[in-house]
């Protein structure tokens, strides 16, 4: 095939988040493959001339936020957030546009744009800019509005139908996971492949090396104590009690470490947990400022940490989300050959336990099995360490780079031919 020009579009393109990360996958796999990629949205952590920066991408700009808060958790819009949004909406087509100009874009890809409303004129410019130009367009959808209970009750439904997502016959739709698949296809009549999260399972992560040496006492992790990580941001479908109660019953030294803060939706689920910890007395570490993409010192002398060094360094992982899209938190403790505790979220149970993973497992609550199995791998590293190799030779079979690739050209051949 042509070497191609594909632009990604998203409202961030920065950080750790799972749409960042995924993003990142996918145009590694898409370079390797000769492809060009370049990339807008309102925080980008890509180099100058591949980016192109629009502030009003961004879901937290104060004229985005405000027109969320005139579209969702009430029964009717105003006359003037409805003239608001066209006008943003004409301003970010005009951005779409000069993107695709300046970069002499063949692809667009849509990271979430037109699946999460987060920023409804955003999603309607992409929209309107296919129907007007008919560019080949690859949707990444990575979850859906009606998966979020905030966005249920809302005054833009006929936005929703619009533009999350539009049922154009020229786009193509890709989903995380088969419950997705079929919910695209009952509500909007849309056809959609699956393509999961993936991992490059073909090569080593990367060892701790003497900078992170010091990371369990820069946490304040003492030696005795045994790290269990949950690398997870601090919101509600996390599930973060459950490994509270699963720390606490081990009855053993040990500190829980929470890898990221509570991001964008909201604080009190974070006081929650703090009081929950504190209630049972669970020695719990807060350390998304210690945590980046690149590991540097802070001016104050604290050093930040890739999240991999975390992995690397930890005993055990605890993953009880009620709700994934798929699950980037499992992979990565898969690719970094740790023992995990997941819960048995409906991702999980239909599309990846199936596979054959070895875990230990919950069904929604921390059982006596449960602990007895988490206790069993911290008191028996080698063990934890024949479940954690195994899980990872299983995950090159299923989610490697090379499965990413085989169907991201399939795509692109649906767009282009031969």
């Amino acid at each position: 095939m042509d070497r191609k020009k594909i632009g990604f579009i998203s409202t961030r393109l920065a950080g750790t988040d799972g749409v960042s990360l995924e993003t990142r996958k996918w145009a590694e796999v898409l370079e390797r493959d000769g492809h060009e990629c370049y990339f807008m949205a309102g925080e980008l952590d890509y180099p100058p001339e591949v980016s192109f920066l629009v502030e009003d991408c961004h879901f937290k700009n104060s004229r985005i936020w405000e027109l969320y808060e005139g579209c969702f958790n009430r029964k009717v819009r105003a006359r003037e957030t409805t003239e608001k949004v066209e006008a943003v909406k004409h301003e970010l087509k005009d951005a779409v546009y000069e993107f695709i100009e300046q970069f002499h874009i063949d692809l667009l890809i849509p990271e979430n744009a037109t699946a999460i409303p987060y920023n409804i004129p955003l999603g309607l410019a992409i929209t309107e800019v296919l129907m007007e130009t008919g560019i080949k367009l690859i949707a990444h959808h990575h979850d859906f509005f009606w998966e979020r209970k905030r966005f249920l009750r809302n005054a833009c439904w006929d936005y929703l139908s619009m533009a999350f997502p539009p049922n154009v016959s020229s786009m193509e739709h890709v989903v995380l996971n088969s419950s997705q698949r079929h919910q695209i296809s009952l509500r909007r009549g849309i056809s959609a492949e699956i393509i999961p999260n993936v991992m490059d399972f073909k090569n080593e992560p990367e060892p701790s090396n003497s900078y992170a040496c010091d990371l369990r006492e820069s946490l304040g992790i003492e030696p005795h104590e045994k790290f269990i990580l949950q690398p997870t941001r601090i919101v509600q479908r996390k599930g973060i009690e459950l490994a509270i109660e699963l720390v606490h019953r081990l009855e053993m030294p040990a500190a829980l470490v929470i890898s990221h803060a509570s991001g964008d939706e909201g604080h009190e689920y974070y006081h929650r947990v703090r009081e929950y910890s504190d209630l049972l007395g669970v020695k719990t570490i807060y350390c998304s400022d210690n945590v980046g993409q690149e590991r540097r010192t802070l001016p104050d002398g604290r050093k930040v940490y890739r999240l991999s060094d975390l992995y690397e360094n930890a005993d055990l992982v605890t993953y009880p989300s009620v709700f994934e899209g798929f699950g980037n938190a499992f992979l990565e403790t898969l690719y970094h050959r740790r023992p995990i505790v997941v819960n048995d979220y409906s991702v999980y149970s239909f599309d990846i336990k199936p596979k054959g993973f070895r875990t230990i497992e919950m069904d929604g609550y921390v059982t006596e099995d449960t602990v007895r199995g988490a206790r069993h791998v911290l008191e028996n590293p080698e063990v934890g360490r024949a479940m954690a190799e195994g899980n990872r030779e299983l995950a090159k079979h299923y989610f490697s780079y090379e499965v990413l690739r085989e169907k991201l050209r399939a795509r692109m051949i649906s767009c282009f031919g031969w």
